[in-house]
């Protein structure tokens, strides 16, 4: 076992680390963990049952909103084969800095850092093709070897499903805060939304909220909200899942443009029916992880 373990660094950046058995590694590891979540105040999960209903839109906007309100937000990319949290807030060119306290994240704004594992990758048409330990793996050194520092908020953004990510987030951390769960209206996004409520529960989430994202168009000509894909489909399966609903985000084709510009729409868009429908969620989020 070696004696000369560098507490400031994870194993896999610890010149040491050849010589510590797997126990000493793993109880490092975990000091580690504990001493990065000691900074953070909540820790919470951003989840859908299926891909496509605007989950990472919803976290890069829901992370902007806390940060705008003066919290200090960091946004770990849990999407591992798909990590598009960097290019949704403009820093995909970045490279994350190692130093003695561990890896600095990508600084989005004063009070806003990202990791993913985007930052890593030789080019954007670079695969990911990694089974579960691998990606366990990753969730480790995430949370043990960066350096958050202070956060008031660690979301986590996790790919679609109820797979590897969401266990290993949830074993690594022993205690996630809460889960958003997002869903759009229509029934087939409601079926796959019930599973992932189901799951949160099995894991022991202890507070779980339900966000209907692309609830309504609002007409730019008339004001009109059309309901292009239903709605009230989120509310229901919070009523009937017995879970809170945090509210609705409506359409708003502005919302792709800030994406591809990597810019958060409710930072450039504040006064947008949009943004002060992630100020609503946002206050209910806060109101519910404070109880």
């Amino acid at each position: 076992m070696s004696t000369q373990c560098n507490e400031n660094t994870g194993c896999s950046s610890c010149s040491s680390a050849s010589g510590c058995d797997q126990a000493n590694k793993e109880a490092h590891e975990q000091k580690m963990i504990a001493q990065r979540l000691a900074d953070i105040g909540r820790t919470f999960m951003v989840i859908s049952g299926k891909g496509g209903v605007g989950k990472s839109s919803v976290a890069v906007n829901l992370a902007a909103t806390l940060a705008g309100q003066g919290f200090k937000v960091g946004i770990m990319d849990a999407d591992i084969h798909g990590p598009n949290i960097p290019k949704m807030l403009g820093v995909d060119g970045c490279k994350p800095v190692g130093g003695e306290g561990g890896i600095a994240p990508v600084a989005v704004t004063d009070n806003l850092r990202v990791m993913s594992i985007a930052f890593f990758l030789d080019s954007i048409d670079h695969a990911v093709i990694w089974r579960g330990p691998m990606k366990h793996g990753l969730i480790k050194q995430f949370i043990g070897e960066v350096a958050w520092g202070t956060l008031d908020y660690l979301i986590i953004d996790l790919p679609p499903g109820t797979g590897d990510e969401a266990l290993s987030v949830s074993h690594v951390l022993k205690k996630v805060d809460g889960a958003v769960v997002v869903t759009t209206p229509q029934d087939v996004a409601l079926l796959d939304s019930r599973k992932s409520i189901s799951f949160c529960r099995e894991i022991s989430i202890p507070r779980i909220g339900v966000v209907e994202n692309m609830s309504g168009l609002y007409c730019p000509h008339c004001n009109e909200l059309i309901d292009l894909f239903k709605s009230g489909g989120g509310e229901r399966i919070a009523r009937e899942m017995k879970v809170p609903f945090l509210g609705r985000i409506p359409l708003d084709p502005q919302i792709v443009m800030s994406t591809d510009d990597g810019r958060a729409y409710v930072t450039h868009n504040p006064d947008s029916k949009v943004a002060q429908a992630f100020t609503a969620v946002a206050e209910a989020w806060k109101k519910l992880l404070a109880g």
